[in-house]
């Protein structure tokens, strides 16, 4: 190991924290005690304090040693990340880290991981499911899944698919409340919305080839998909959201489709979003085929 560099004086100061002694942090790096015990020296009198209390039985960290480390991991981790991408251009291999929905990753995403990891076994797939909208330029993932049209951006983007729309509701609810006849009977009912701040109060419906909008309310609103779908199939209103939320429940008849000739029959498409361009890291480029490769018919 290179010792000359701050961060290779980083990796010895982790290691010997982490083995938790000096000789046990040169076997493990390969060193002599001696030359992890002059890092380790080098980097206390640049810093100018001790990072190290070490006695014949253990080492403790001061504060100033607990800071450093977190430091030093951080920066190491990152070091790799950056290493990892460049060497990731030719081949692909490395952490690649993917963004989707609750409900459409749970659905759609999770069974193709397994296939695709068997295509690429050096890509280690860090699927995170969740309702936020992480921010892909900032780096808090490689790819994201996103409905609806998207906003301009730096962002490169690929149509993954499209889902439609349904209005649903238990058969309990409906027994309990009385089923809507027409749209303007929603006004009359608990109608469950999402909470997004692009989420619009209004519902489309279409009547004699003419669009309108409905203003709903409720006494709930969730930023998931699939929990709308759960609340649903308890009873505790009547929601509108996308057909892959609900095929397994329209199937079972868990759930009931509602006003079905008032549809306006809207799509929202689905996108593949990541940062592209000439380096774009081949870890992303095969996972986006892929996912054009079997969704996007």
């Amino acid at each position: 190991m290179d010792l000359t560099g701050r961060s290779g004086e980083m990796a010895v100061f982790a290691q010997v924290v982490e083995a938790g002694s000096l000789s046990a942090a040169a076997r493990a790096l390969r060193l002599t005690p001696s030359a992890v015990s002059r890092s380790i020296a080098r980097t206390e009198q640049r810093l100018g304090t001790r990072l190290l209390l070490r006695t014949t039985r253990a080492i403790t960290l001061t504060a100033e040693g607990a800071a450093y480390l977190r430091a030093a991991r951080r920066i190491l981790a990152d070091l790799a990340e950056v290493e990892e991408a460049i060497a990731d251009q030719g081949v692909p291999q490395g952490r690649l880290r993917v963004s989707a929905a609750l409900g459409h990753g749970r659905m759609t995403l999770v069974p193709l991981v397994a296939a695709f990891s068997a295509r690429y076994p050096d890509i280690v797939v860090d699927l995170a499911l969740g309702d936020e909208v992480v921010d892909i330029l900032a780096g808090q993932a490689d790819v994201a899944i996103r409905f609806g049209q998207l906003a301009d951006s730096p962002l490169s983007a690929r149509p993954i698919g499209v889902t439609g729309q349904v209005v649903v509701a238990s058969p309990a609810y409906l027994a309990r409340h009385g089923t809507p006849q027409v749209p303007e009977d929603l006004l009359e009912h608990n109608c469950l919305r999402f909470n997004f701040r692009r989420a619009l109060p209004d519902w489309p419906f279409v009547r004699d080839g003419q669009a309108f909008a409905l203003k709903i309310s409720g006494n709930i609103e969730c930023n998931s998909g699939e929990a709308l779908a759960l609340l649903a199939r308890e009873g505790a209103g009547i929601a509108r959201i996308g057909e892959f939320s609900v095929a397994d429940d329209l199937r079972s008849g868990a759930l009931v489709p509602l006003l079905e000739a008032w549809n306006p029959g809207d799509l929202e498409p689905i996108h593949a979003v990541f940062v592209g361009g000439a380096t774009m890291p081949a870890r992303v480029r095969v996972f986006v085929d892929f996912l054009v490769e079997r969704l996007g018919s």
